[in-house]
């Protein structure tokens, strides 16, 4: 399964683990969710649930009735509703414990953390301090490249990677956070975890939206 395939069939257990929903609507909340990380089409989104159908862990309500894609003409949608089996359901769980460095990349986290709400307190924290120690790796690289191609590139070649330094450099200061709140939740020494409206990101009102960390202005 490539990483991409692995990150949408994440994202659409997760979300039809709150509660069925038919491919339509199920594509809107995956653009909600995702936000810019990555906005899904029907010609990927459709294949998927038939694969996950097909594995037995996704249930169609209504299959005899067949899908025509929405359009301003027509303005039809699809009438089939998607739902958890039960072995969906263990599938899911199964993803969510899933703590190795596949979960700390780039095209993972931002979903991970989505459902950090749904995961175990254990696990999020693995997720975080592997995520903080793939990102100091990037930073030893970013800052020793830049260091050995200072004198070969112009200012804004050197301004652009100063730019993706900082961002990186402020994630890891973001994730520093999180996990020292992880910490004093788990002992009692501080605050619980940020409220969420939706078990899956952060309240309306707090301090970052929601949507992977790299996309998020860096906190002084």
């Amino acid at each position: 399964m490539s990483r991409r395939s692995g990150v949408l069939e994440f994202a659409v257990l997760g979300l039809l683990h709150d509660a069925p929903m038919h491919g339509y609507e199920l594509r809107k909340r995956l653009n909600v969710l995702l936000g810019s990380f990555r906005a899904f089409s029907y010609g990927t989104l459709y294949p998927c649930l038939k694969s996950l159908v097909a594995q037995g862990f996704l249930v169609e309500d209504n299959p005899d009735v067949e899908y025509v894609p929405a359009t301003a003409l027509n303005g039809k949608r699809s009438k089939i509703t998607y739902r958890l089996s039960p072995e969906g359901k263990q599938r899911f769980e199964e993803l969510l414990a899933d703590s190795g460095p596949e979960a700390w990349e780039d095209e993972h986290f931002g979903v991970r953390f989505a459902f950090f709400g749904q995961t175990d307190r254990a696990v999020r924290m693995r997720v975080l301090e592997g995520r903080r120690s793939r990102l100091e790796e990037r930073l030893e690289r970013m800052r020793s490249s830049i260091a050995r191609t200072r004198e070969r590139f112009d200012d804004y070649t050197l301004e652009l990677q100063r730019h993706g330094l900082e961002s990186v450099e402020r994630e890891v200061r973001w994730l520093n956070e999180l996990i020292e709140t992880e910490r004093a939740t788990r002992t009692g020494r501080g605050p619980a975890s940020p409220d969420t409206s939706d078990g899956r990101g952060p309240a309306a009102g707090s301090p970052d939206p929601p949507g992977p960390p790299y996309d998020r202005p860096g906190r002084s």
